[in-house]
């Protein structure tokens, strides 16, 4: 939501947040990414579009919602999909649906009182209570305006602009925290490992150049200064290239 480019604003976000991701990993410098040439990014571009996602837990005015607002916050250039043709929707979806969406890791006794920004979130809100309110609110509120999903471009930009600045109340949820909530789960599905059901086809690896879950360095032990290049791999992809998609992962500790 700033005026970084995307190709920047990407490279440091998942920099900044690797230890956060599932399958986490380090973003190669910005140089790095230009290296694999024009060509394999327009292909890459081509190659993954948005498809038809069957949601769990998104009913259809949510589900516009997030499909219009994850393809602002990360959208699609002239070389590379966006969150969207990513999957990001599909990711959002199936966490919400799944046992991050119910809480189950969350302190659910109360009291439930404001916090410093040093205390994390204070809310009583399960993430898929606070997905679900504070998208009802904002509903509510665009129901006699233009809806998010129609609005034009600069619109909807002006719109994530407002509820990142705060000072909105969402049926109990704070705009602000909304916002974060929201941009946190866009760039998890954007970047992770596509067995959480987002960065479909690997794409926002290859944009990178990171290769995913590759565990065998054997060859290269040996070998210093050379650049390192291959295909990413998925945690769930077998020996013929599909991954199998497995968002039903739970989140409880052993």
């Amino acid at each position: 939501m700033s005026d970084l480019s995307r190709r920047k604003l990407m490279t440091t976000t998942g920099a900044f947040g690797a230890a956060m991701l599932p399958g986490s990993f380090a973003a190669t410098p910005a140089s790095a990414q230009h290296d694999h040439g024009t060509a394999v990014a327009q292909l890459a571009a081509k190659s993954v579009q948005p498809q038809p996602t069957s949601y769990l837990f998104l009913n259809q005015q949510e589900a516009a919602f997030i499909e219009t607002a994850v393809a602002r916050l990360i959208p699609a250039d002239d070389k590379w999909p966006g969150a969207r043709e990513a999957g990001v929707p599909n990711y959002i979806d199936k966490q919400l649906g799944g046992a991050w969406g119910a809480g189950e890791r969350l302190y659910r006794s109360g009291p439930w009182q404001a916090g410093t920004p040093s205390q994390g979130y204070q809310l009583p809100f399960t993430p898929a209570e606070l997905f679900r309110t504070a998208i009802a609110a904002i509903n509510t509120e665009l129901k006699d305006k233009t809806p998010f999903a129609k609005m034009t471009a600069d619109e909807q930009d002006a719109y994530l602009h407002a509820l990142e600045a705060g000072g909105k109340d969402l049926g109990g949820v704070p705009s602000n925290v909304f916002f974060a909530t929201l941009w946190e789960s866009t760039v998890e599905g954007f970047f992770s490992d596509p067995v959480y059901g987002g960065n479909r086809d690997m794409v926002a690896w290859r944009m990178i150049g990171f290769p995913g879950a590759y565990a065998s360095y054997y060859e290269l032990v040996d070998k210093h200064g050379g650049k390192f290049e291959r295909a990413p791999t998925s945690l769930a992809e077998d020996v013929h290239g599909h991954v199998h998609v497995d968002a039903g992962i739970p989140a409880r500790l052993p």
